[in-house]
This record gives structure tokens, C-alpha cells and sequence, in this order.
């Protein structure tokens, strides 16, 4: 498994979440990989950044909740799926799955604000 080191920033105003790996500027292609939850990725289809718009509907959770600085990211991948999963304080606020229709490698990732 990767580790990447998080940023992360919660807009309360708009209810935008932003997660971006530290490091990584930029993206080439932006895909909406759940209802409200965005994926940016690289010209070498690796992820960079994290988008999510209403974040505390998308995620149900209270607004506070998503101005935590302790939050994980996971995204494991293969020719087939896409995993996404995000923690707040350790506690998961989202787990969901989908297709990888966006030709992004099998990888493992663990982006944490932690590290």
C-alpha cells in the first residue's frame, strides 16, 4: 500500500470538501465516481485530489464533523473496480464502490493527514 500525505479543507459556507495529495498540482481528467463525490486524476491516470459538493449530505454527516484536520482517504483499485473509502476522527463517514471506466491502474492508496 501507497501513503501519500493529505490536505484536506472543508468549506462550511459552500459545504465543499477538498482532499489533494500533498506534492500533486493539477489534474487531467475529473470523474464523478458517486452521487456528489469527484476523483481528479493525473496524466498517468493516478489520483490527485478529491472533490465533494454538499459534502455533509453526501457523507450524512453534521458539518462540524468535516472540519476535522484527522482525516484518512483509501482507494484501492484494480481493472475492475474502484474502492473509495474516507475517515474522520477513525470513525468511516464513506465506503463506496463503482466501475473503473476511467483507466486508472490497480493501486492501493492510503492518503492521510497524518503522515
Amino acid at each position: 500500500m501507497e501513503k501519500q500525505r493529505l490536505i484536506s479543507s472543508y468549506d462550511e459556507i459552500n459545504d465543499t470538501f477538498v482532499g489533494k495529495i500533498d506534492g500533486r498540482n493539477g489534474y487531467n481528467a475529473n470523474y464523478g465516481i458517486s452521487e456528489g463525490v469527484f476523483l481528479n486524476i493525473d496524466e498517468n491516470n493516478l489520483p490527485t485530489s478529491v472533490f465533494v459538493n454538499n459534502a455533509s449530505e453526501v457523507f450524512d454527516v453534521p458539518k462540524k464533523c468535516l472540519e476535522s484536520a484527522n482525516v484518512k482517504i483509501s482507494i484501492d483499485c484494480n481493472e475492475n473496480c474502484l474502492s473509495f473509502s474516507m475517515f474522520v476522527e477513525n470513525s468511516e463517514i464513506c465506503s463506496l464502490k463503482c466501475s473503473n471506466d476511467f483507466g486508472i491502474p490497480t493501486l492501493e492508496y492510503l492518503i492521510d493527514c497524518n503522515i
